[in-house]
């Protein structure tokens, strides 16, 4: 019984100087304790054709199955608080947009990240805190239908929007608030909130809920003219022949999205070896 208590207290402690360990033979050993933990869990917002792949691919490598919750990130971050608030470990992993991991790693709802990889990412993608670190970039573009709105009428500058022409024309995500808050910072608060202001008293906003349906709703025509769409969204309908075109109103505005690893996960070394995998 003595051993066993042993055994039981020094797990997680194990587990813990494995998944912070950096030397050479780190994937060999996290591949190994792995596979005995057999899967892994994500909560994530990554699109779902990216995310399949994303699992084939970490399977067929270490044999280790990745197990998914996928939603918009706001939920991703609503079930990963309450979960852990509630003394609940069932996510290892979550992969999100920026601010909402910003916020559950405020809320110490992730552990100190470690992989030799990260110091292989660009400034921008590293935290100071280190507890999450950037896996890729949203860009947030304007779109619109090529049937509905002519090359010759696009908007140069967010105050072109306020013309009469756009009347019940746009469409905006309605949680973009990051995206907001930046070109605001960018045109000056002052002449950023008015420009806002007389678009929406003017022409009016169509708020829709989802960067995809967003996406999918300019290119049926319902929305004519989107200011917040993801490229990669707009480009995928582009490429699909629906009549979409996209550019981007200066200045330009990028999110990063990115990983961390939950406090108290379940499967310690199959998440640390995803993120490793991810990056």
């Amino acid at each position: 019984m003595r051993t066993l208590l042993a055994v039981l207290v020094t797990a997680p402690a194990l587990a813990l100087a494995q998944i912070q360990y950096e030397g050479p033979d780190r994937e060999k050993m996290l591949a190994e304790g792995a596979k005995k933990e057999g899967e892994v869990m994500l909560y994530t917002s990554l699109v779902p054709e990216d995310l399949t792949a994303l699992g084939a691919a970490f399977e067929k490598k270490y044999g280790v199955k990745l197990k998914t919750w996928r939603a918009n990130s706001e939920k991703v971050l609503q079930r990963a608080l309450t979960e852990a608030r509630a003394g609940r470990n069932d996510a290892d992993i979550v992969e999100t947009n920026g601010p909402q991991l910003e916020s559950l790693y405020r809320e110490k709802g992730l552990q100190p990240l470690r992989s030799p990889h990260i110091k292989d990412l660009m400034p921008q993608a590293r935290t100071a805190h280190g507890h999450w670190v950037g896996t890729r970039i949203n860009m947030f573009v304007q779109s619109y239908n090529t049937n509905l709105v002519k090359k010759d009428e696009l908007p140069k500058s967010y105050a072109d929007l306020t013309h009469p022409r756009w009347k019940g024309r746009l469409g905006i995500e309605a949680e973009d608030e990051d995206w907001f808050a930046m070109i605001v910072k960018e045109l000056g608060e002052e002449a950023g909130l008015r420009i806002f202001r007389d678009i929406a008293r003017v022409n009016g906003f169509s708020v829709r809920k989802g960067h995809t349906l967003l996406a999918g709703l300019v290119a049926s025509g319902e929305i004519p003219f989107a200011l917040t769409t993801y490229s990669h969204g707009a480009e995928k309908m582009k490429q699909k022949g629906a009549p979409v075109e996209w550019f981007a109103i200066a200045p330009a505005i990028g999110r990063a999205n990115g990983i961390g690893v939950t406090r108290k996960p379940p499967h310690p070394r199959a998440a640390a070896l995803f993120v490793d995998f991810l990056l």
